[in-house]
């Protein structure tokens, strides 16, 4: 199983950041994972909640903030947004792409609100609630790269 995933998020601190660390921390064979903002300045590290929620969980993480370009786009085989305007956006930006990208709800088959919440700016309660919501899609992404 050889899979290059790009999980893409607005700024590249909170939602994409814990993604990517949660899916590095699982291991897996064959998988190589990055993150990027769709407005992301470059090198900022990750928010201080994401850092807090991730260490909280056991999962490494030393993160600096990647703004999405044609490099990233085209390294990935598969991209997954945490919302349905960064997909939209991508489409507008990269059109080659938009066969590989998809919300991550979306390609889970997840039912209801198609975007994972988003904590920018919110409390530890908050970054907490977006974790466990990333970590049960991505416990799903990964079964579906299996079949």
């Amino acid at each position: 199983m050889q899979h290059r995933i790009l999980f893409v998020c607005t700024g590249n601190t909170c939602r994409s950041p814990m993604a990517e660390a949660i899916l590095k921390h699982k291991g897996l064979e064959g998988i190589e994972v990055k993150s990027a903002g769709i407005y992301a300045a470059s090198g900022s590290e990750a928010s201080p909640n994401a850092k807090q929620v991730l260490d909280d969980n056991n999962i490494s993480h030393n993160h600096r903030s990647t703004l999405l370009s044609r490099d990233e786009v085209d390294w990935a085989d598969l991209i997954l947004t945490m919302t349905a305007s960064h997909k939209y956006a991508i489409g507008q930006q990269h059109p080659r792409a938009i066969e590989k990208t998809f919300t991550l709800k979306e390609y889970v088959d997840e039912p209801g609100d198609p975007d994972v919440s988003d904590p920018y700016g919110g409390s530890k309660t908050t970054y907490e609630y977006t974790y466990k919501q990333l970590e049960k899609l991505i416990d799903k992404v990964i079964e579906k790269l299996k079949q």
